[in-house]
């Protein structure tokens, strides 16, 4: 795929994810804090399957850190090409930090992470499909 093409469905992606990012496809830890001036709160494990879905890639963790103290993991994607995609960084205060990075292997098994990614990965399906025509 052109490097270009990449970029158009990488951007189509991301704005399906924004539109379909919900306080039910959040982590249940971050619900208090997701809100709509901040949506990408809590949505990154969600959100990086629904992007390994689309490109593949491998799956990147790194460690929360607030004020000295580790509380959380972050995940991103790397592109087969090696570009890191991290379409939900924007979630963090100045007083949190992403430190450390380890390829991770995706999740399987049933977890709780398995409702919310149905859920995003439907809607982000349905937001991208072409409207029906009469």
């Amino acid at each position: 795929m052109p490097a270009s093409a990449g970029a158009v469905a990488l951007e189509e992606l991301t704005a399906a994810l924004r539109l379909a990012w919900g306080p039910d496809t959040c982590a249940p830890e971050d619900q208090p804090n997701w809100s709509t001036d901040n949506p990408a709160r809590g949505q990154c494990i969600t959100t990086v399957l629904v992007v390994h879905d689309a490109f593949g890639g491998q799956l990147v963790r790194g460690e929360v850190d607030v004020d000295g103290s580790r509380v959380d993991y972050h995940w991103w994607n790397r592109s087969p090409d090696g570009t890191e995609i991290d379409l939900t960084r924007e979630q963090f205060h100045s007083h949190e930090s992403i430190v450390g990075r380890v390829l991770v292997e995706r999740p399987w098994g049933q977890s709780r992470i398995d409702e919310e990614y149905a859920r995003l990965s439907a809607r982000v399906r349905q937001a991208s499909e072409p409207p029906a025509t009469s």
